[in-house]
């Protein structure tokens, strides 16, 4: 092993080298001096090797497919999507993961050109790599207590975050992060079957530490891992229809584990948030190619502090319970007779306050950073909206649960005869906006949203007490026009998803047709790049 630690020092050392040869860049984009480090001494270092090695073996097969597709993305923009959603799919899918490699891969060796720009990250992604296999050890390891195991992860995570220069934060991030970026979702819409092998690839990685805490024997514990493994390759059967529709949260797949290592948890989450995050510059056409290593780093950078688009855990646990496991490949424990049937689209996502339906590339909008962060130098004029999110997450939702986007659907006399909305339902939508103050005080303040009224009013011969008390607006146009308008202020909208009711009824998926066409009329509004459904 020495020989092997020996030999990725030394590749991981000319990589960096030829790094730091590069060319003067941005100050963001310059040279950050790192090293590697291996496993932390324990006698239960690879335990789940000898264990688990059917299991074991896939993680090798995982390190090509994340390498090759970070390689691929950045050496051929221009490939067709056949490339990735084809001939590396099925060579991964079809005789990869059917004979994994033995022993892990050096990854360098595969992303060539990609570590050169940002050898930085593959680190990063490393570090947090040993940590999963550490604690693979650990809880695979049947010769130590519970109480042992829980000593030997307390000492792998102190181990893990001796290295701020390359660990993930281990306070959790919200899916402004992600998803609310001006390049967020460019690799999943382009790519959906690679997408939903990455997730599958993550569903497993967090879902194999479920049965390793469950199972009270070696034999429950060797059962669950098989019928994980199982489960994952049935995944990729008739893809991407079993895939994961929204990136595999841990606490949702791994319930249990999540509750017993919640800092472990959330490194993970940020770690695989950090994945899609990097696929999405790669793959999108609006970070120029010189911009891309700039962009990288600043979102390596976030992901690695303890303040920029952060929330409180009870919000991570909201949030990732709101998500839905039946929308994250399903559970890991109990039965499993069949996949569960998801409640969202494919290409859904969870930015900008809840879960958005088609929101990728359709209206052409940009939405960078509505969480906690100063607006980046790294965006393109005029698509940096981090200004949006000067304040932590509303406490007037302390665990606002989305999850009615996916499950409830309207009832009949909700909806008009035509297909839109009905009078009743704008009304009481219209209504309930308007008996918040602080909406109320947003509308005051805007002369746009005092025309709409003053519009709605002449039309239908309603003074303002009227509109208040929910008289039905026929022109439901003008009323979501209005609803639209508001979305443009995130205040208002953290309270839109704070009201159950008035959360439903903004859900309805008429209403968010109609946003959907007002957005692509009217482009240069403010108000209809406000908020992606």
């Amino acid at each position: 092993m020495t020989t092997k630690f020996t030999a990725r020092a030394v590749l991981g050392a000319a990589v960096l080298g030829m790094a730091l040869g590069a060319s003067a860049e941005p100050a963001r984009a310059q040279f950050t001096r790192q090293h590697e480090q291996f496993y932390m001494p324990a006698e239960h270092n690879w335990v789940f090797r000898r264990n688990y090695p059917g299991a074991d073996r896939l993680f090798n097969a995982f390190d090509y497919g994340h390498a090759i597709l970070y390689e691929k993305l950045y050496t051929r923009p221009g490939a067709p999507v056949s490339e990735l959603e084809e001939r590396e799919y099925d060579f991964i899918t079809r005789r990869l993961l059917l004979s994994p490699p033995r022993m892990p891969l050096e990854e360098a060796a595969i992303e060539i050109e990609y570590v050169k720009l940002a050898p930085e990250a593959k680190l990063m992604f490393e570090w947090a790599h040993l940590l999963h296999r550490q604690m693979y050890d650990v809880l695979g390891d049947d010769r130590l207590s519970q109480e042992q195991k829980d000593a030997e992860i307390a000492s792998l995570l102190r181990y893990y975050k001796s290295r701020p220069d390359v660990a993930f934060s281990s306070v959790p991030k919200n899916m402004e992060l992600m998803e609310g970026q001006y390049y967020a979702t460019a690799f999943r819409d382009n790519y959906p079957k690679f997408n939903g092998l990455i997730w599958g690839y993550h569903w497993l990685q967090v879902g194999l530490y479920e049965p390793l805490v469950v199972g009270r024997t070696p034999e429950e514990r060797q059962t669950g891992v098989t019928a994980t493994v199982a489960r994952f390759r049935q995944m990729l059967q008739d893809a991407p229809r079993n895939m994961p529709r929204l990136m595999p949260m841990t606490a949702a797949v791994a319930p249990r584990f999540a509750a017993r290592y919640p800092e472990a948890a959330i490194i993970f989450d940020n770690l695989h948030g950090m994945h899609d995050v990097i696929s999405d510059i790669l793959a999108s056409p609006r970070v120029p190619r010189e911009k891309k290593r700039e962009e990288i780093l600043l979102a390596a950078e976030r992901y690695r502090d303890n303040t920029s688009f952060v929330m409180t855990q009870a919000e991570w646990l909201a949030m990732s319970h709101a998500m839905g496991v039946q929308n994250m490949g399903g559970p890991v424990v109990g039965l499993l007779p069949g996949f569960p049937e998801p409640t969202v689209e494919r290409g859904a996502v969870m930015a900008h306050g809840g879960m958005q339906h088609g929101a990728a590339g359709g209206s052409g909008t940009d939405h960078a950073a509505m969480g906690h962060a100063p607006p980046s130098a790294a965006a393109p004029q005029g698509t940096d909206h981090s200004a949006h999110a000067a304040t932590p997450p509303s406490a007037a939702m302390p665990a606002a649960d989305h999850s009615a986007h996916a499950t409830q659907a309207p009832s009949a006399s909700a909806k008009g005869g035509s297909g839109s909305p009905s009078p009743a339902l704008i009304a009481e939508l219209h209504a309930r906006l308007m008996a918040d103050p602080v909406i109320r005080e947003r509308v005051a303040t805007d002369p746009v949203l005092q025309r709409l009224i003053a519009e709605m009013q002449a039309a239908h011969g309603m003074d303002d007490g009227a509109m208040r008390a929910g008289v039905a607006a026929s022109d439901s146009a003008q009323a979501i026009d209005f609803a639209v308008r508001l979305l443009s202020n995130p205040e208002v909208e953290a309270r839109i998803h704070s009201d159950p009711r008035l959360h439903q009824l903004w859900s309805d998926p008429e209403v968010q047709r109609r946003l959907a066409e007002l957005r692509r009329a009217q482009p240069a509004a403010p108000a209809a790049d406000a908020h992606r459904h």
